[in-house]
C-alpha cells in the first residue's frame, strides 16, 4: 500500500480516510490469516548482560510519562547507545520532547497529507518479510524532491515526516494484529534508481532547504526516534556517487545499524537474489524481481506502491506570494545601516515552545533567534539565515531549555535601498503540566 494508505484492506481505502488505530476485519490474501515467519530475527545482544543495564534505565526513567514501558521497548534505546543508560536517558528524554512539540501521539488523527504527498512521494508497505517484518519499497531515485519541495510549506514538510515514521509504527502493530507475530522491526527497499546529484543540491527559490537536507533530516528524524527500528535495508541501484553520499550518513548510524545495510549497484541479478533471500516472491512487486501484480497484472503494482513521477507545476506554492493572517502585527524594517530589529518574548517556565511565522513585503529578510544569559550573553538556537519570506511564509518553534529573554532578530542591513515590511506572529505556549 502507499503509505498514504497505512492500511492495507480488502475494499481500496481513500486517501481522505485517515488511520484510526482500529485494525481493519480482512483476510489477507498473501497470507490466508495464517502467515508464521520462517526465520526468527537475532536480538544482537546479550539479554542475560543486558538484564541489569535495562533495570538500570527503567528507573532512570520511571518519571516519564511511557505509553509503553516493555523491557522490549526500553532495550531499543540502549541499544542504539551501545548500552550506556546516561546516553540512552537523554536520548528518549530528548525524544519524548520531539514528540510533544510535533504532536506526535495525535499526528494519525489530527493530519492528513495532501494530494501532492499522496501522489507524488514514493513510500509502500508491500507486505512481509521472513521474519514477519513489514516491508516498504521507496522510489528515492524517481521521486521529484525539488517539485516535493516547492509544493509544501515547512510546517507541512513535518508534519509529514511525523506522519510518516509514526505510520510505520501503525503498520508494524497491524501486521502484528493480523498474524498473531510480535515484531518491533521493519524491512525498507530503497530504489536509487535515476538517482543522481539534483537529488541532493536542488532548492527551489523560495524553499526552506535543499533536497540533501530533506533527505537527511527524514533518516535522521527516524533514527534518533524510533531507534532498532529497521531490520534491514536493501539499498539497490545505487549510483557511482554514493559511497560519498553514506558518508554523511553514516555517523548518524548507531554502532549496530550498519550491519543491517546491504548496498548493490545496478546489478539486478545480485540484488534480486539478495531480496528472495529475506522475502517472499509474493511478498513484493514483480518490478523488483518478486512475483506481486497488480489485478490488472501491472508489474509495478500502482495501487501498491507510488513510483514517484514528476510533480505538476500546478501543485507549486511559490506562484503566488504568503498572505499576511488577521493575527499578525506589523514591523517595518529600514534598509542599509539600521536596518535591524528586535523583538523579545519572555519565558517563564521550562519546556515552553516558542512558535513563530513570519512574512515580508519587499524582498527576502536575514532573521536568527537566541537566548541571553545572566551574564548577558546570547546562544544562537536559530542561527543566522537569509530566507525567502516574500516568497513563502517561514514558519519554525523551539523548545525552551531555560527561563528568560528570548530574542528574534531581523536583519536587513545587506539591502542598501529596499526596505522591507514584515507581518509576523510568535507565541509561548507553556507545556501543559505546568498548570
Amino acid at each position: 500500500m502507499s503509505v498514504t494508505d497505512v492500511v492495507r484492506p480488502v475494499q481500496p481505502i481513500s486517501f481522505d480516510q485517515q488511520f484510526t488505530g482500529e485494525v481493519p476485519k480482512y483476510v489477507r490474501s498473501d497470507c490466508k490469516n495464517n502467515y508464521k515467519p520462517k526465520l526468527s530475527i537475532e536480538r544482537g545482544y546479550d539479554p542475560i548482560k543486558a538484564e541489569n543495564a535495562i533495570e538500570q534505565f527503567r528507573n532512570a526513567v520511571k518519571d516519564f510519562d511511557l505509553k509503553d514501558s516493555s523491557d522490549e521497548y526500553l532495550v531499543k534505546w540502549l541499544i542504539a547507545q551501545d548500552f550506556d543508560v546516561a546516553r540512552a536517558e537523554k536520548m528518549l528524554r530528548q525524544s519524548l520532547e520531539w514528540r510533544r512539540i510535533n504532536g506526535a501521539d495525535g499526528i494519525l488523527d489530527s493530519y492528513t497529507p495532501s494530494e501532492v504527498f499522496k501522489q507524488y512521494f514514493s513510500m509502500g508497505h508491500v507486505g512481509l518479510d521472513k521474519f514477519g517484518c513489514p516491508v516498504f519499497v521507496c522510489a528515492l531515485g524517481k521521486m521529484d524532491l525539488k517539485g516535493l519541495l516547492s509544493s509544501m510549506t515547512k510546517k507541512e514538510y513535518y508534519n509529514f515526516l511525523t506522519w510518516m515514521t509514526e505510520t510505520f509504527v501503525a503498520v508494524i502493530t497491524q501486521e502484528n494484529n493480523q498474524t498473531g507475530y510480535r515484531t518491533k522491526k521493519q524491512t525498507f527497499i530503497i530504489d536509487l534508481d535515476q538517482f543522481s546529484m539534483r537529488h541532493l543540491v536542488s532548492k527551489p527559490v523560495g524553499s526552506f532547504m535543499n533536497a540533501g537536507a530533506a533527505i537527511i533530516t527524514i533518516i535522521q528524524t527516524y533514527l534518533v526516534n524510533y531507534p532498532d527500528q529497521f531490520r534491514r535495508v536493501f539499498i539497490i541501484n545505487a549510483p557511482a556517487m554514493f559511497p560519498w553520499l553514506f558518508g554523511f550518513i553514516k555517523p548518524l548510524l548507531a554502532q549496530n545499524d550498519v550491519p543491517k545495510i546491504k548496498i548493490f549497484g545496478s546489478n539486478k541479478k545480485e540484488w534480486m537474489s539478495a531480496l528472495l533471500e529475506e522475502i517472499e516472491s509474493d511478498q513484493f512487486p514483480s518490478y523488483y524481481g518478486g512475483s506481486m501484480t497488480d489485478p490488472g497484472g501491472d508489474p509495478k503494482c500502482p495501487s501498491t506502491l507510488n513510483l514517484g513521477g514528476e510533480v505538476p507545476r500546478s501543485f507549486y506554492l511559490r506562484k503566488n506570494p504568503p498572505v499576511a493572517k488577521d493575527n499578525m502585527e506589523t514591523l517595518s524594517i529600514s534598509a542599509g545601516v539600521g536596518g535591524k530589529k528586535k523583538l523579545e518574548c519572555n519565558v517563564d517556565v521550562i519546556q515552553s515552545t516558542i512558535r513563530w511565522e513570519f512574512m515580508t513585503e519587499g524582498g527576502d529578510i536575514s532573521y536568527r533567534v537566541y537566548t541571553k544569559n545572566n551574564k548577558n550573553n546570547s546562544d544562537d538556537l536559530v542561527p543566522h539565515c537569509r530566507v525567502d519570506s516574500h516568497l513563502v511564509m517561514e514558519e519554525g518553534q523551539i523548545s525552551c531549555d531555560q527561563p528568560g529573554k528570548y530574542v528574534f532578530e531581523f536583519d536587513n542591513s545587506y539591502s542598501y535601498l529596499r526596505k522591507k515590511k514584515l507581518r509576523y506572529h510568535i507565541v509561548v505556549e507553556q507545556p501543559e503540566n505546568s498548570q
